[in-house]
């Protein structure tokens, strides 16, 4: 396939040798948005995550690829180059090709690149303007700097856990981690954007730079308004379930048939909402009528609502709700998300090319440009797939200089 020419990162190159999710995530982004991404794995091994299944895809006769979902899910617009990064031959190759990149990502125990001499220090005299993004649970520095980690345990110790789930004394009640990996995908995010920054000050001083990344430091400045709430306030947060800790009503309530997520975010629209509701004294008694007033009488006003929206099913609630433009929605399962009418619009699923399979289904990129579309160049890879394509691209290799490599056990 072939380089998306008009996407904004287009002509840049990155050399990604992390795996698990929050360094693929931040290249799947480098390479959505035009990144020529080079995906370093071990042979015969290759990223962790190909084998966190089922499922797996399957391929043209209905068989399993042995390639996840999970895999699947970060690892598009990338090549496969399979390198043995613990012999001499391997790490040399890596160093070539660090010196002719732009950005060079990795998510190894802290020391482990400097054994191999792939650190910072010692590419950037071989590449002065290479941008090298690391990825730890923990940074590089301080008295957890060498611990491994995974993002369940970054989500409880780093308090997102803490503040997510039923309160105590309710049906149900504990801690509880968010559905989705959210330490790994927000330090991606966080990395990808990080990654940019450095380039565009590169742009101005012609030197690359160092960036250290921790999952921890990522879901700590991810408790955002919570955060806020106990360095301000100095009350610690808890959990809530669906409420909000400073907003009311602002949390899902139960018809008389399922369901609905509920979102108002000012007094306008709790005005509209209880009239819908044909609580119209509600907008005017001074208990309720001011978000402050509300979050100090909370548990009053959530009782009256929560008795009125048993009295009508979803579909009723919902077309007066949408009527009076009051902010809500239902609480849609995964499949009942790809058959939203708005998703289906936008074109939030999309199929990508395969090697071995007819497609791989995925979920689109959210960033919509005027002028520079995301592109959508390559599938995931198969391990490997791409070594001898991109060994000769980016060093120039020949066909036997590949044959030895590969007779080698380096490739």
């Amino acid at each position: 396939m072939k380089q998306g020419i008009h996407s904004p990162l287009s002509g840049l190159r990155v050399l990604d040798l992390s795996r698990i999710l929050a360094g693929p995530w931040a290249s799947q982004l480098l390479g959505d948005l035009g990144a020529d991404v080079v995906k370093v794995e071990r042979p015969g091994v290759g990223d962790d995550t190909r084998r966190w299944g089922p499922p797996f895809l399957r391929d043209r006769e209905g068989k399993d690829t042995g390639e996840s979902a999970y895999y699947l899910c970060a690892n598009r617009n990338k090549r496969s180059l399979a390198v043995d990064i613990s012999t001499p031959k391997g790490q040399a190759l890596l160093r070539k090709m660090a010196a002719t990149c732009d950005v060079l990502i990795e998510n190894f125990r802290v020391g482990t690149m400097a054994r191999y001499g792939l650190d910072y220090d010692s590419l950037r005299e071989l590449n002065p303007g290479l941008v090298y993004c690391s990825i730890t649970a923990f940074g590089q520095e301080g008295p957890e700097a060498g611990a491994p980690g995974y993002d369940a345990m970054i989500q409880g110790r780093g308090g997102l856990m803490s503040i997510t789930g039923v309160p105590d004394g309710q049906p149900g009640a504990g801690p509880q981690k968010v559905g989705v990996a959210m330490a790994d995908l927000t330090t991606g995010m966080y990395a990808a954007s990080a990654i940019q920054a450095a380039l565009l000050a590169r742009y101005r001083t012609g030197e690359g730079q160092y960036i250290d990344m921790a999952l921890f430091d990522s879901q700590v400045a991810m408790l955002a308004n919570q955060a806020s709430n106990y360095l301000v306030g100095g009350h610690v947060p808890g959990r809530m379930g669906t409420a909000h800790p400073n907003i009311v009503p602002y949390q899902a309530f139960a018809t008389a048939d399922g369901h609905l997520m509920l979102a108002v975010g000012n007094d306008r629209q709790f005005a509209r909402l209880v009239a819908a509701m044909e609580l119209p004294e509600l907008a005017a008694d001074p208990r309720y009528a001011t978000n402050l007033s509300r979050t100090e009488n909370r548990a009053e006003l959530v009782q009256r609502l929560e008795s009125r929206f048993l009295q009508q099913t979803s579909g009723v609630w919902a077309e007066r709700l949408a009527k009076a433009e009051v902010p809500f929605g239902p609480i849609n399962r995964i499949d009942q998300v790809f058959d939203d009418p708005q998703s289906r619009y936008r074109g939030l699923r999309i199929e990508l090319p395969h090697n071995e399979a007819e497609s791989v289904p995925s979920v689109a990129n959210p960033i919509r440009f005027s002028d520079t579309p995301v592109s959508y160049r390559y599938g995931p890879p198969t391990l490997g797939e791409h070594s001898r394509e991109v060994l000769g691209e980016w060093l120039g290799l020949e066909q036997a200089e590949l044959d030895a490599l590969s007779s080698d056990g380096v490739i």
